[in-house]
């Protein structure tokens, strides 16, 4: 436990940033999942949701742009392929 005042703050900071990121990214994996999982009709909006929550996760600090856009990518390469089947 910190012994000075800005460090207290700061702990305070970190821990209220810690579980907004892990309910972003928990909400991420979950939107994957739904996009992975989805077929016929339900893939283009699966897809444009899990494309916007990506970006704001970025906007948001809590994955880096670059991961976004890889994350991205994966989704709809796999949707693709699984269209084409």
């Amino acid at each position: 436990m910190p012994n000075i005042k800005s460090m207290k703050k700061d702990l305070k900071r970190n821990e209220k940033r810690r579980v907004k990121n892990q309910a972003v990214q928990s909400a991420l994996k979950t939107y994957v999942k739904k996009a992975r999982s989805a077929s016929g009709e339900d893939v283009a909006p699966a897809l444009a949701t899990v494309c916007k929550q990506l970006d704001k996760a970025a906007q948001l600090g809590v994955i880096h742009k670059n991961q976004a856009a890889r994350r991205k990518s994966r989704v709809m390469k796999a949707a693709n392929k699984a269209a084409a089947k």
